[in-house]
């Protein structure tokens, strides 16, 4: 399937809205061939500058799709655009309903009771949806793929943290059965209501501000100096420098 991208800092984006980009996860289940998708936000972008093992994950995945307003005004400042960002919270309840009655999903990631608990929030809305759960601290990693290929999951969700859960991925993909493999981050933190995600108003407009806003200690150096290399490297690319 042949879709608009940008190119963002060494980093493929396709130009999806939510609609789309559900439309093309339905079709990679259908074909079935061992898929992966995943986002692309400032610091998923950041990181790769430096980081080659997440740089050969994202240029492998089948979708890379925009999950932050900052890519967006990077692509714009770059001279391309993108429809618009879709964080997990936004995409994961059309996602249940797509799935409820026709797939088998897999949550893994997060804390003990975390993915379980935002699985059962999404089986109220749809309870026809067929999910299994995990936490994301596992040693006996064989042990967990053969609980995850033994329940068949046409999409395999990983939430574990960028660059952890695409290392772990880009790791484990060919032991995998599931059509789909899909990182999410912590969906399952803000799906579960164990974090929020502030002040509707404010998330609405600035995801990552409103994150700030919650998590000032955790995120703050991650969005104030992210941020500000981010922007930089942008412009950098767009007056003629690499990176593009």
């Amino acid at each position: 399937m042949i879709r608009e991208r940008v190119r963002l800092l060494g980093v493929s984006i396709d130009a999806l809205d939510k609609n789309a980009l559900l439309a093309a996860v339905e079709d990679l289940v259908q074909r079935g061939q061992g898929s992966t998708v995943a986002y692309a936000n400032v610091h998923v972008v950041n990181t790769a500058v430096g980081d080659e093992d997440l740089r050969r994950f994202l240029a492998a995945a089948d979708i890379v799709y925009c999950d932050g307003v900052g890519v967006v005004y990077g692509a714009a400042i770059t001279g391309q655009s993108l429809p618009g960002r879709m964080t997990g919270a936004d995409w994961i309840w059309d996602f249940a309903g797509l799935a409820a009655g026709r797939w088998r999903v897999f949550w893994l990631g997060g804390e003990v009771g975390v993915a379980e608990k935002a699985a059962a929030r999404l089986r109220e809305a749809h309870p026809a949806l067929q999910i299994e759960t995990d936490h994301g601290f596992h040693e006996d990693v064989p042990a967990l793929i053969k609980r995850i290929n033994g329940y068949a999951p046409q999409v395999l969700l990983v939430g574990l943290g960028t660059p952890l859960q695409e290392r772990w991925v880009l790791r484990w993909r060919s032991e995998l059965s599931a059509p789909v493999v899909w990182v999410v981050g912590a969906t399952h933190d803000v799906v579960s209501g164990r974090v929020s995600r502030g002040p509707r108003w404010l998330h609405q407009k600035q995801e990552w501000l409103a994150r700030l806003w919650v998590e000032p200690r955790r995120l703050g150096r991650r969005y104030l100096l992210g941020n500000g290399a981010f922007l930089l490297r942008a412009l950098w690319q767009r007056f003629g420098g690499p990176g593009g």
